[in-house]
């Protein structure tokens, strides 16, 4: 077998793993059900990841991965006012948020928060944005993103079509524009509520000072 038949074999089983993954989460889904789903042996499937914790690392690497290049197409590439892209990109962009939902529901990669927190302040440190507490900012916003996906299923009852379809989903992602587009808190009311969190952290950490 030759190093392109490597790689398109490669492609394949992380592939099958990924929607596997997202399916029946890493417990339920089995090396040979991956295997056989890409169409090639248990062995190679080994041979090219080891075993099914390595499948998972690199499955986890190529959704982040994945995801930060379409993030970055999108807002550094101007490609958010071009209709075609986003109707192309859709589709792999939701299988992607579904992998890493299901992999955090599940808990089968502790880490995974982790790393999205990193790939965050990565991204974070190439805007203009500031915060005083730039890890709780990355942290926040990223467990709010996800939130959206973890409850696609109380979404979609109240939107009256499936928040995982194209149209659903697009009307989740609109009204999430919506909301970052425009402050909730005026200018004073902000200065107010920072003024007032920052006095009560300063009262909790004298309180626990002996």
């Amino acid at each position: 077998m030759g190093s392109q038949d490597d790689l398109t074999a490669r492609a394949r089983i992380r592939d099958a793993a990924i929607e596997l993954f997202s399916e029946r989460g890493i417990a339920g889904a089995t090396i040979r059900d991956i295997a056989l789903k890409a169409g090639v042996s248990s062995g190679l499937l080994r041979h090219h990841f080891g075993s099914k914790e390595g499948l998972r690392d690199a499955c986890d690497e190529y959704a982040m991965s994945h995801l930060n290049e379409l993030r970055q197409q999108l807002l550094a590439g101007g490609k958010l006012a071009d209709q075609s892209f986003l109707g192309s990109v859709h589709p792999a962009a939701m299988r992607m948020q579904a992998y890493l939902v299901r992999s955090m529901v599940d808990g089968s990669t502790p880490q995974l928060f982790q790393l999205m927190i990193a790939s965050g302040e990565q991204w974070m440190a190439t805007t203009t944005l500031k915060s005083d507490d730039e890890r709780a900012y990355v942290a926040v916003l990223v467990a709010m993103q996800m939130g959206m996906y973890l409850m696609r299923d109380q979404l979609s009852i109240v939107l009256g079509e499936d928040a995982g379809t194209t149209s659903g989903h697009s009307r989740v992602l609109k009204a999430a524009v919506e909301i970052f587009s425009q402050p909730l808190l005026t200018g004073e009311q902000a200065e107010q509520a920072r003024t007032a969190l920052g006095l009560l952290i300063n009262g909790i950490s004298g309180e626990d000072t002996p």
